[in-house]
């Protein structure tokens, strides 16, 4: 086999493994999307998968029996008895099926296969989950359940509030410290360098308890600027280290010639750093936010869980503690909390890559 070949194969492979691990990471959410537009009784009934072509029971006709049929003894229909539970699950018969449509009434359905594909959507539960909106169910029993949506519009704009600036300040002060351990020399440089490298190990749970003592004496505790000030401090680390890898590998002929032009260090970091570093700072500005998004524990722990503060990730956990069975609201909220970090991704996926990259390699 020629050399060729052999490389045509292997890219053949690679990609075919790709596509496969593509295919398994993208079914799950495609799922998830669609159910978030299916209507409750549908989800309730059946998969998702159903919107595609498939062979499934139509009913064809209806038998109404005698209304004083007791459902506690054999159930005649047409020649034939069963009992209720049997009616209950669908019983087939010469390639027909006989389910309850509403057992108070004594219905039944006489069902037969047909290719068909469940093509009804809705917008009702986004509505019902961002504004909180009433709904109605109608179970698989026959029975209507009505209940009151979750509202997590204010969760959504809370959650902006939080990250944001949780995002913005840790990067601000980071490159600046980031700046300074790579090109200042001053007393003691390489000593705090390694007590920054060295607070990466420490897991943030040990810090809880003590800072929300200081917070409770200060008047800090369920407030932003607390909150804020706790993302920057467990943020900061990784976000100096990563900085400094980006900022240290920059030409040291820039910042020579900029000192014999009079620049300023804060000349030079804003006007040479900050344009060079932009794929740094996109990269982690990513993984900033989708922490400081995705965060339940240092959210809970500082800013508490009162509903005009509530953060999106709190209000997805009491709907699956209160409301587990409601996939539809479930998964609609779902998607609405990925929303934001996925525009906050493709916006600055451009510069992922290239920041990943920063510092790995020289010249």
């Amino acid at each position: 086999m020629s050399k060729n070949k052999k490389i045509r194969k292997s890219k053949w492979l690679v990609n075919t493994v790709l596509a496969i691990i593509c295919l398994i990471w993208t079914i799950p959410t495609l799922g998830l999307l669609v159910s978030s537009f299916r209507p409750a009784a549908d989800i309730l009934s059946t998969g998702w998968w159903n919107i595609l072509p498939h062979r499934d029971w139509q009913t064809s006709e209806q038998l109404q029996l005698p209304k004083e049929t007791d459902l506690r003894e054999p159930i005649k229909v047409n020649g034939a008895t069963y009992t209720d539970d049997q009616l209950r699950a669908g019983v087939e018969v010469n390639g027909e099926r006989l389910i309850w449509e509403n057992r108070r009434a004594r219905l039944l359905n006489v069902q037969d296969k047909h290719w068909t594909i469940i093509s009804s959507f809705t917008t009702q539960n986004y509505e019902t989950v961002l504004g909180g909106k009433s709904y109605s169910i109608t179970m698989p029993d026959g029975t209507t359940k009505t209940e009151k949506g979750s509202g997590m519009s204010r969760s959504f704009w809370n959650t902006i509030a939080v990250t944001v600036p949780a995002t913005v300040i840790p990067i601000f002060i980071a490159s600046f410290a980031a700046y300074a351990f790579a090109w200042l020399r001053f007393p003691g440089r390489k000593t705090l360098f390694v007590i920054v490298i060295a607070l990466l190990v420490v897991p943030l749970q040990v810090a809880l308890i003590p800072i929300l003592r200081d917070y409770t004496s200060l008047g800090l505790n369920g407030t932003y600027f607390g909150i804020w000030l706790a993302h920057t401090a467990f943020g900061l680390p990784l976000i100096t280290y990563f900085m400094y890898t980006s900022i240290s590998q920059l030409p040291k002929d820039l910042f020579e010639s900029a000192f014999m032009d009079g620049a300023t260090n804060f000349t030079i970091f804003s006007k040479l750093i900050l344009p060079l570093s932009v794929p740094a700072l996109a990269s982690i500005s990513i993984f900033q936010f989708l922490w400081v998004w995705n965060d339940y524990l240092v959210s809970l722990i500082f800013l508490g869980s009162q509903p005009e503060v509530q953060v999106l990730s709190m209000n997805i956990a009491n709907m699956v503690g209160s409301r587990g069975n409601d996939w539809h609201l479930l998964t609609a909220a779902a998607f609405v909390s990925m929303l934001m970090p996925l525009a906050v991704f493709f916006a600055l996926q451009k510069y992922f890559v290239r920041g990943m990259l920063g510092g790995s390699i020289k010249g």
